[in-house]
């Protein structure tokens, strides 16, 4: 696996109007400099609607991860063998034409709620031959048969917005679909949640199942990839005029550097992800026409946003 440096920018653009007006005052010198100097890659084509965002699945494709339906949480957690999946409680607010997951940050779990949670839930589970593991306060580790061949759409996808088209589809969504509805009634007015409900915070009541699948052996060392995520809050928050402060930020900080790797003869790679889609540029031979194509007519942003 290449040790190239290679930096992926999420939400490098966005499909919103706002967005449309903000780039033609943006102005990004490095980030243009490296697209003149480097060469296009074939590009990664999805959908907003895809169960991983764009740059999470080009993140797995650089890892050498099978993408989009990754097996993070065997990748993460160093799991091998039987199949497992991150468990993310939540909340969900259902209406009568939506199911909206709030931002699982907003739940404010802590370690020992957290913990006390997966106690009250994992035999549940175990009746049905899954095995749970504290990881962190909003990730636990799944483990077992019913995990296999499963697709689940990532936290990043589903979480603030209508859950309905990103719930897990395979061979077990049956399964999955009967757990959930029991885990509601299970926690339906439970003192878990009233305790909560008294403290002014949201009940959780829900569970997000994602990075489901197995890995045969131990994952391999992570390549030189940096994921940008700078830009991801103000995009999805619409502010226009924090997400330019930190396009220019990462132009300064990130994207500097990375131009003078490949200005010194360093092959890198570049990767912009919007929200459909994702494009590539890389350290290659290019040919006298790219070059005059690249002075006379050089990429900018504004020109790439339909590509994304």
């Amino acid at each position: 696996m290449s040790d190239q440096p290679h930096v992926l920018i999420a939400y490098a653009s966005s499909l919103a109007e706002g967005c449309a007006q903000t780039l033609p005052g943006l102005a990004l010198p490095q980030l243009h400099q490296l697209l003149a100097r480097l060469a296009p890659c074939p590009p990664e084509l999805g959908d907003e609607l895809d169960y991983a965002a764009p740059h999470e699945r080009a993140l797995a494709r650089a890892l050498g991860l099978p993408a989009p339906a990754t097996p993070w949480a065997a990748w993460e957690s160093a799991h091998t063998g039987q199949p497992c999946a991150w468990i993310t409680p939540c909340h969900w607010q259902v209406g009568a034409d939506q199911i909206h997951m709030h931002p699982v940050a907003a739940l404010g779990l802590q370690a020992e709620e957290s913990q006390a949670l997966l106690a009250l839930i994992a035999p549940w589970l175990e009746q049905d031959g899954i095995t749970l593991q504290y990881h962190s306060p909003e990730r636990w580790l799944a483990s077992g048969a019913h995990l296999a061949g499963l697709e689940c759409a990532t936290l990043e996808q589903a979480q603030g917005r209508d859950v309905r088209h990103w719930l897990p589809r395979g061979p077990q969504e049956r399964l999955w679909q009967r757990l959930h509805s029991e885990l509601q009634m299970l926690l339906y007015n439970h003192p878990f949640n009233d305790a909560r409900t008294a403290r002014g915070l949201p009940p959780v009541n829900a569970f997000w199942l994602h990075g489901a699948g197995s890995l045969a052996q131990r994952p391999p060392a992570r390549p030189h990839v940096t994921l940008e995520q700078r830009l991801r809050t103000p995009a999805l928050q619409e502010d226009w005029s924090a997400w330019t402060a930190a396009w220019r930020s990462i132009d300064t900080e990130v994207l500097a550097p990375l131009a003078r790797q490949a200005a010194n003869g360093q092959a890198v790679q570049l990767t912009l992800c919007g929200e459909r889609h994702a494009r590539s540029w890389r350290s290659a031979p290019r040919s006298l026409g790219q070059k005059i194509h690249s002075l006379f007519r050089p990429q900018r942003l504004i020109h790439l946003r339909e590509q994304l």
